[in-house]
């Protein structure tokens, strides 16, 4: 208790926050938290216990996800049952300057070797718990054992091995923020500000009073850019302006709501809450919330929206938001809910082709606690958060001479910037890329990491998961419903296309794949692919990769072997987009694999692209067309030619027989096309109409036709070159009976 008192009396000198970890026995630490809450200078109202155990004398919460968006005095986060990378930089986030972080595990020297819950959960079958190995949790430790501000207790020997003060005078209080002299928005809402950056961040929001302005605010965790968008959304709406929020999830954004209703309230200019809706009103504006994908076909026309932890959404559907006249995205840099460098490096060309004017700006002092707080500099160690690629200038010589490597746990934790490195490309590749991810990659025993290095620095790097090999029992039960985890492609193969034998060939799923963005587009990932494919021959049976898809992306993998065998009917709930299954077969059974679904996926695409895929983007439907490795044919009867050849020169009507020009045009749109038979437009005009079945009016206001016959005709154009290629004497004899 004496220990617990000088970590607090220290971390709020310094309003800095201070570590304790209580390790040995779980009912001992447990109860030694417990006393430490009871009677030491915490109050129980401002401490939180995320764990398993019952009877703590403070607000309990199962998972540590329920911490997002609070502020806390301390947090014991329990590790027994379960060490979760994301439950840790969660509930470092959660904690306030001055306060403390208490962890509960079992003693360290065992620690590593300990299988628990998470562990289970990287059990990727064939493999079981017992070959999940314990790298991240030994590194996890070598960090506590180092870094300054943490203090370790063995409590089953009542030994304190480290005591985490940092002696140093108090620290000074920080200037209050000041109201720029040319300042629109309230006098009020700078003076809510708590930091100087805070207040430059809400002067830049004051862009958006004007149409075709975007406003980037980038910052590391706990800086107040949400408090800062807050504010500023609460202004917007004073001045008459709709505003719609998005984020992951409404909890995400549950700061820039509650400072905006605070602001407005003090301001005396809260018109109304709707809850259930997540909607504030002032008398002439208001701000609402929708999730990504809705809030991406910019529902009700709003007049600015504001995308908060822009990081953790895809570049594609960042971009739908660039359609807005005035848009802001406040994203992290670096965080457990997804790193920002893949906002900054992919989607910064894409807003810089745009129309808007950008107004940036960047916070980096922090508001809940003091600048250098040594627990977030442990977290970012621990946790990786800190992760980047290597500079620049370290690659100018990279297209001349790198070496495939295999990079091991072992090798990745013998040398920390190898491992910053891959890790920090990883986080490129993909728009959600978690501590979790961290432990998934240095124990996981169905994942391994592939690179290519030059000079001993990373250019471009592959996450692999080993798939399939499957028993004929538990094959049957995932064809019966039962789910099985890290086997993603023989899973979508087996329970929705219904294809029992789909796992018993093994294959690589590519999980991440990115190249260092000093060296784009100069072929390093094809030549790691390629790499990795030599690799792979003669060791499993194929590769494959599944991914939200576009055309950019579907274009890049078919370019390297992988043909598509499915695309999902449902949009990623995050992502907003349709996720693409692609097969490189590298076997005779994989081969026969992929064939049989290539014919599925071909005799069901009528069905699907006239229903369930009705509403995707024709441009993802025309490259994923492409890009299935299978021929097809129309197959007509004499009668149907008759009739293509009857729309074709305005004899006929589409609408009453629109099958024929369906299989016509899947025909032609099918895998290799004749590129000189249509031109884009032509295509994107036989997807919407002739397979997804949109509407005349829908489909001439998407492609730019005038309303009216002009949509029909430019149709019927479309299919004569179609007919000269695919038809036979009756539909030629047709034409020229009516030309």
């Amino acid at each position: 208790m004496d220990l617990v008192a000088r970590l607090i009396a220290d971390a709020r000198r310094a309003n800095e926050r201070r570590l304790l970890v209580l390790t040995g026995a779980p009912d001992r630490t447990r109860d030694r938290a417990r006393e430490i809450i009871r009677e030491g200078e915490l109050d129980a109202d401002g401490v939180r216990y995320v764990g398993p155990a019952d009877s703590f004398p403070c607000r309990r919460f199962e998972r540590a996800g329920e911490l997002l968006g609070t502020s806390n005095q301390a947090v014991v986060l329990d590790c027994h049952d379960a060490c979760r990378p994301n439950a840790i930089g969660r509930a470092v986030g959660a904690v306030d300057g001055g306060g403390l972080l208490v962890l509960l595990v079992p003693p360290l020297a065992r620690w590593p070797t300990r299988r628990d819950a998470f562990d289970e959960s990287l059990a990727a079958p064939p493999f079981d718990v017992e070959d999940v190995t314990g790298n991240f949790r030994a590194r996890l430790v070598e960090t506590l054992r180092v870094h300054r501000g943490i203090a370790i207790v063995d409590v089953d020997t009542d030994t304190v091995e480290r005591d985490g003060i940092i002696a140093g005078p108090p620290r000074r209080g920080r200037p209050e923020p000041t109201v720029p002299d040319e300042a629109v928005f309230p006098a009020a809402t700078y003076r809510a500000c708590l930091t100087q950056d805070q207040a430059d961040a809400v002067g830049a929001f004051e862009a958006l009073r004007s149409d075709g302005r975007a406003v980037v605010v980038e910052a590391d965790r706990g800086r107040g850019k949400s408090s800062a968008a807050g504010l500023a959304a609460a202004s917007l709406a004073l001045e008459g302006t709709d505003v719609l929020v998005t984020a992951v999830q409404y909890r995400s954004a549950g700061e820039v709501f509650e400072r905006a209703e605070e602001l407005l309230r003090d301001l005396g200019e809260l018109a109304g809450r709707d809850e259930g809706a997540h909607c504030i009103e002032t008398e002439t504006g208001r701000i609402r919330f929708a999730p990504p994908a809705a809030a991406g076909r910019l529902p009700d026309d709003p007049d600015c929206v504001i995308v908060d932890e822009a990081a953790s959404l895809p570049v594609g559907l960042l971009s739908d938001f660039l359609a807005a006249d005035r848009v802001a995205f406040v994203t992290t840099i670096h965080g457990y809910e997804g790193a920002g460098r893949g906002f900054s490096v992919r989607f910064r060309d894409r807003l810089s082709e745009s129309d808007h004017g950008v107004t940036e700006v960047a916070l980096s002092e922090p508001i809940r606690y003091a600048p250098a707080d040594p627990i977030e500099v442990w977290s970012f160690r621990a946790l990786c958060l800190g992760a980047r690629p290597a500079a620049d200038q370290l690659l100018d010589d990279a297209r001349f001479a790198v070496t495939y490597r295999k990079l091991s746990a072992e090798t990745l934790l013998a040398d920390e910037q190898l491992l910053r490195e891959a890790f920090g490309l990883l986080i490129l590749a993909h728009y959600r890329t978690e501590p979790n991810d961290l432990a998934r990659l240095l124990d996981a025993p169905n994942v391994s990491v592939r690179a290519l290095c030059h000079d001993g620095h990373v250019v471009s790097v592959a996450l692999l998961a080993r798939e399939g090999d499957l028993s004929p029992s538990r094959r049957a039960r995932m064809y019966e419903g039962e789910r099985v985890r890290g086997n993603m492609i023989p899973d979508v193969l087996t329970s929705q296309l219904r294809d029992e034998r789909a796992a018993e060939t093994v294959g690589w799923r590519i999980l991440r794949i990115a190249t260092h963005h000093a060296v784009r587009s100069q072929g390093f990932g094809s030549r790691l692919l390629s790499a990795i494919r030599r690799e792979a021959t003669g060791n499993v049976d194929w590769l494959g990769v599944s991914y939200g898809a576009t055309p950019e992306l579907l274009s890049f993998w078919h370019a390297n072997g992988f043909s598509t065998v499915h695309l999902s009917t449902t949009r990623n709930d995050r992502s907003g987009e349709h996720s693409a299954v692609m097969l490189d077969p590298l076997t005779a059974p994989a081969n026969a694999l992929c064939q049989r679904h290539t014919r599925w996926f071909i005799e069901r695409l009528p069905g699907v692209l006239g229903d369930a895929l009705s509403d995707v983007d024709p441009d993802v439907i025309r490259a994923t067309l492409a890009t299935v490795d299978g021929q097809t044919s129309p197959s007509l009867s004499e009668w149907e030619w008759r009739v293509v050849a009857g729309v074709a020169t305005g004899m006929a009507i589409l609408d009453t027989a629109p099958g024929p020009i369906a299989r016509l045009a899947l025909c032609h749109l099918v895998g290799d096309r004749d590129a000189s038979a249509l031109d884009a437009r032509q295509e994107r005009l036989l997807v919407l109409k002739a397979l997804q079945h949109r509407s005349w009016s829908a489909v001439a206001e998407r492609l730019g036709f005038q309303p009216g016959a002009a949509c029909k005709r430019a149709l019927s154009e479309t299919i004569r070159p179609l007919i000269a290629t695919y038809g036979g004497e009756t539909a030629r004899a047709e034409l020229q009976r009516f030309d």
